[in-house]
């Protein structure tokens, strides 16, 4: 079996969650706060991303981040060449640790519009495609977000996506297909039961061989997206935080049976940088079970 067979076998029947450690320009300095990094530690970008990785590397070599729990990972794109052990990030979690990699490849947001906000184009994305493929990058994320309960805006997006995700399967690779649903919505509910409809449209519209996953804010009506779960071009559904505690995400999840999780922010919640190494692995293990138990509720 391939490794991308086996990842494939990992990522449709495997019992855990997927780690999001994909923190970008804009994301990097509110994570690195919260882990006790003011931005007076760091003088240039360079030296930001220095810092992140850093902690990123620390909960990657954690005892508890194997595939024991955590199946797969999703990583920003100046994550590819760095190093663990002289081998690149993908290579070490897939070798090592027995996770599956995975790639934000998202530039960010258009204006809103219609009540949502759509990709922004992204540059030379069959190049970067390419590349991580060559990597043992399973697939990719590209984030989006829903702001309101507008049926033409929630279209919009859906089809924004696909279209994005229709290049991904092009270049050999397993899209996660990621329109957020921002948590504070006043028409959080009515937002995702239309988005719930767009995505079985075009989800029904994929051939025999194209498949996605599909990474989605915890919703309003448990079960909402089960028949999306549960369809044979779908290889998981997996829900983000998009805010929520640790607490109220794995609460929220473990009312939705057919999803799992793929945490950022409620993963590394109560890390900090100075901690020791034992309390550090202590607390990002703690998460980890919480986040797990609640993915196979």
């Amino acid at each position: 079996m391939t490794d991308f067979a086996k990842m494939r076998d990992q990522m449709e029947r495997g019992k855990g969650f997927i780690a999001a450690l994909d923190q970008s320009g804009g994301s990097t300095p509110k994570a690195l706060a919260l882990y006790g990094v003011d931005a007076s530690d760091y003088g240039s970008e360079d030296e930001m991303f220095a810092e992140i990785q850093k902690m990123r590397e620390r909960i990657i070599l954690s005892p508890d981040f194997t595939s024991d729990k955590v199946i797969g990972a999703i990583l920003f794109e100046k994550t590819l060449n760095e190093q663990i052990d002289g081998q690149t990030v993908p290579e070490y979690l897939w070798k090592k640790r027995g996770v599956v990699p995975f790639l934000k490849i998202d530039k960010g947001l258009e204006d809103e519009a219609q009540g949502v906000q759509l990709l922004k184009p992204i540059p030379g994305l069959s190049e970067t495609l390419a590349a991580a493929k060559a990597m043992g990058i399973y697939g990719t994320k590209e984030r989006s977000v829903v702001h309101e309960a507008n049926a033409e805006g929630i279209e919009a997006i859906v089809a924004n996506q696909f279209d994005v995700a229709h290049e991904v399967i092009a270049a050999g690779m397993v899209p996660i297909i990621e329109p957020e649903v921002n948590i504070h919505s006043k028409s959080k509910a009515e937002a995702e039961a239309l988005l719930a409809q767009a995505l079985m449209a075009h989800t029904d519209a994929l051939g025999d061989g194209q498949d996605i996953m599909l990474k989605l804010t915890l919703p309003e009506e448990p079960g909402i997206y089960d028949g999306l779960a549960d369809h044979p071009r779908v290889q998981r559904v997996v829900a983000l935080s998009g805010g929520y505690s640790t607490q109220d995400a794995s609460e929220r999840l473990a009312q939705n049976h057919k999803m799992i999780a793929s945490f950022s922010r409620a993963l590394t919640e109560g890390l900090q940088r100075d901690m020791s190494d034992d309390g550090f692995r202590s607390a990002l293990g703690d998460n980890i079970r919480q986040i797990y138990d609640a993915s196979m509720a």
